[in-house]
């Protein structure tokens, strides 16, 4: 399969071929994924089906740029790529609209690549195992690929439809949404023409979205000399899984166990007994994922041994209903490990507990002006301790530019205490509301027409690309909706197959009704 895939990049403009491997792709894959396939609608599921089986990590989404060049040159649509590389596929108005405006419509083609620990899945070089479960296309123990590979999916389906009634077509493909919006920031300026722009990035079908928030990356980094273990001292491995994880944005506001935290917190515990050090720290992943697993290597005297897993059994009934109605799965265990593993001393390991525990982690503010909106957060997304080399991870978020300035502050503050270099980087800014928005009224009427009841228009607390596309097209108009996604960056990632239906209803409606150009 990685073979065929890799083909795309060197094929030459001949029909016959592109065609012919286009189709023996698709065979191969309904093969593989026959289930997910024949779910209605068809037209995008057997496009989610073939895209899955792309490799789209963030950073590295080339294989599915590749593979959306190859379906536009079966389908024979004109494409372009900026300096990033982005993709554009174009294509011309049916003959009943070719007096409307033109159409941008958007999705990013990366997804997040979280797994369970005991799953073994290569991101780089397998497909995405999905099956179906009632209402449900889930994944086998990995993230899922509908953020937003669903959006793609629809896109392709109009793009390849025969029968949709649509304007001119400008789909926007942009890459490594999840880690940097680098496609967006780095949008050419002149590669659109369309001034009405549909996102279909939104994860809650009875909703329409018009705002966002803006986040940015913290990161810090520490270097430590290590030490060797007395002849008393025993080294052990604790290890906190079984959590749910989730969208480190959209979630962020249910109270979901973060790994880390609850880590740190269980060592702060222990410290208040007898003397620990830190060997080793491996928590979390992706920094817009809530982390679900966290471990740790500590060493300490052997005559704590008990006083330890007292403190592990208790903590473990603590936690487990402390987090009963989120996180009904967390697990807590540990490990005496014969290995001599080198160490921090005390001293460090002290300050470190007390900075990660006092580093904010969840929401800090809510909105003043949108009921129930969280304006700021933070995930403490990842912390990495490797042979003395320290790395921890933040994404900090919100809909107010000071109040992101302010929290960051708080948080390099904390850290900068221990001596760790923090730096900021992949800041972008949120996506300013429109209520006034002509795209909006015109999507609501659609909304109302087909299922006689009013979305809901939102401003959320995630990231979409809206907001920083509208600063290179500032007189484009621009709205989010999409089907409904639960557990989104996290293995538990799921989409509704309903859902999914009523959007393409929604979406193909929109389609139908773009207004007139203007003169």
């Amino acid at each position: 399969m990685q073979k065929l895939i890799l083909i795309f990049s060197y094929l030459n403009n001949t029909n016959e071929i592109i065609n012919l491997l286009f189709v023996n792709f698709v065979k191969i894959r309904l093969i593989m994924s026959q289930e997910v396939s024949n779910v209605e609608p068809t037209e995008v599921w057997k496009n989610f089906v073939l895209l899955n089986q792309v490799p789209r990590p963030s950073k590295k989404e080339e294989r599915a740029i590749e593979f959306l060049i190859s379906f536009a040159k079966k389908n024979n649509l004109e494409y372009k790529q900026d300096e990033i590389g982005n993709l554009v596929i174009t294509k011309e108005a049916t003959s009943e609209m070719t007096t409307c405006q033109t159409v941008v419509l958007q999705s990013h083609v990366d997804m997040v690549h979280e797994k369970n620990n005991e799953v073994e899945f290569d991101f780089l070089n397998s497909g995405i195992k999905m099956y179906v479960d009632g209402d449900w296309v889930k994944a086998k123990g990995t993230t899922l690929g509908a953020d937003n590979g669903l959006g793609v999916a629809a896109i392709m389906a109009v793009l390849e439809s025969k029968e949709i009634s649509h304007p001119k077509i400008e789909a926007l493909f942009t890459i490594d949404e999840e880690t940097g919006m680098t496609g967006a920031l780095n949008l050419s300026d002149s590669i659109l023409s369309g001034k009405i722009l549909l996102n279909l990035d939104t994860e809650e079908d009875d909703e329409i979205c018009i705002g966002c928030a803006g986040g940015i990356d913290i990161t810090m980094n520490r270097s430590y000399i290590l030490n060797d273990l007395s002849n008393d001292e025993v080294c052990v491995q604790i290890l906190l899984n079984g959590l749910t994880g989730g969208h480190s944005g959209a979630e962020i506001h249910k109270g979901l166990g973060n790994s880390n935290k609850i880590l740190f917190e269980i060592l702060n515990e222990i410290i208040n007994h007898f003397k620990i050090s830190i060997c080793s720290i491996n928590g979390g992943g992706l920094r817009n994922a809530i982390p679900r697993e966290s471990s740790t290597v500590i060493s300490f005297s052997k005559d704590n041994i008990n006083l330890f897993e007292q403190i592990i059994k208790k903590s473990l009934q603590k936690y487990k209903t402390k987090f009963k109605d989120t996180d009904s799965n967390l697990n807590l265990e540990f490990q005496i490990l014969n290995d001599k593993i080198k160490q921090l001393n005390n001293k460090e390991s002290v300050e470190l507990i007390d900075a990660i525990n006092n580093c904010p982690n969840g929401v800090f503010e809510m909105s003043k002006s949108i009921d129930g909106l969280v304006e700021t957060s933070n995930n403490l997304a990842n912390i990495k301790l490797i042979e003395g080399e320290l790395k921890i991870m933040c994404l900090t978020r919100s809909s107010s530019e000071d109040s992101k300035a302010k929290l960051s502050k708080v948080i390099s503050n904390i850290f900068e205490d221990i001596s760790c270099d923090c730096t900021f980087s992949g800041g972008y800014p949120g996506w300013e509301p429109n209520i006034n928005s002509k795209t909006l009224k015109e999507v609501k009427n659609s909304y109302i027409k087909l299922f006689s009841s009013e979305p809901k228009v939102n401003v959320i607390h995630a990231g979409l690309e809206c907001g920083i596309i509208g600063s290179h097209y500032p007189d484009m108009d621009m709205i989010s909706f999409g089907p409904t996604i639960l557990g989104a960056h996290s293995p538990d990632e799921k989409a509704s197959i309903s859902s999914t239906q009523k959007f393409w209803r929604f979406f193909t409606e929109i389609l139908a009704n773009i207004p007139q150009k203007v003169d």
